[in-house]
């Protein structure tokens, strides 16, 4: 899998930044406010995010490859 160069790096954003900040973001407030399926929804993104990290170290590595 290769991937454009504007595409690997949007991801990495989202993999490096966005989804971690927002799953802790979610996990915490939804503990404080009680808010129902909150592990399960913060595990579901924390899946996301490693799940796009993984592309990307397939894409990086492809890159790399050629």
């Amino acid at each position: 899998m290769k991937m454009a160069n504007e595409t690997y790096d949007l991801l990495k954003k989202i993999a490096l930044y966005f989804l971690p900040a927002l799953a802790t973001l979610w996990l915490t407030i939804g503990k404080i406010w009680g808010i129902p399926y909150t592990t399960e929804i913060g595990a579901t993104l924390t899946a996301i995010d490693v799940f796009i990290g993984a592309c990307l170290g397939i894409s990086s590595k492809n890159y790399y490859n050629e």
